[in-house]
């Protein structure tokens, strides 16, 4: 399954995993999460407790129409095609992986909050 990979501090990459549960298990580091945060079926794959964690926060996700910031991802996060008619994952076209490059190309960077 083709998918594109965005780990913290780093521009995304497109990569070939396997198309079970554990190949996304193996690129977010432990048991997986679901989000649609995208008007087309593109699946957003992070790790389930990646916050409670303590994970390196990642990247944003902003309204579409106001760009307001409503969560933050922690951890590595993969992009895959999710077919409202399929039951599965899937590879995403090459137009979604240079289109979601581009989206997630600039690494974020979150001011680390102290608890004095």
């Amino acid at each position: 399954m083709n998918v594109l990979i965005v780990q913290p501090g780093s521009p995304p990459a497109a990569k070939e995993i396997g198309e079970g549960l554990s190949a996304m298990q193996a690129v977010v580091g432990g048991p997986i999460q679901a989000v649609y945060p995208f008007k087309e079926p593109v699946a957003l794959i992070c790790h389930e407790e990646g916050k409670l964690l303590g994970l390196p926060l990642n990247r944003c996700l902003r309204m579409e129409d106001t760009g307001e910031i409503y969560d933050i991802i922690a951890g590595t996060f993969l992009l895959c095609s999710a077919p409202p008619d399929r039951d599965r994952f899937e590879s995403l076209t090459p137009e979604q992986i240079t289109h979601y490059a581009q989206r997630f190309q600039h690494p974020e960077y979150f001011p680390a909050v102290r608890h004095d």
